[in-house]
């Protein structure tokens, strides 16, 4: 008898290995992966902070004060 987690890895190791559509598919999932989190980050979510604050003081002082910040509505 199998342990639980050997059996889920030789099922879904078999399964992946059969797979003659699904490889494709997963290649093409990783490629998408790859240019959202990596090309994208570049021009959606610029450094703020770097290009902002000169020195790492600054830079703490800013997050901890937008952290402990309470909104006026509360």
């Amino acid at each position: 008898m199998l342990s639980r987690p050997k059996q889920l890895y030789l099922f879904y190791r078999d399964g992946f290995r059969s797979m003659v559509i699904g490889r494709t598919l997963w290649k093409i999932i990783i490629i998408k992966l790859f240019i959202i989190f990596a090309v994208l980050k570049f021009f959606l979510f610029p450094n703020y902070l770097q290009n902002n604050f000169k020195t790492e003081h600054e830079r703490a002082g800013h997050v901890l004060e937008n952290m402990t910040r309470t909104s006026p509505d509360r």
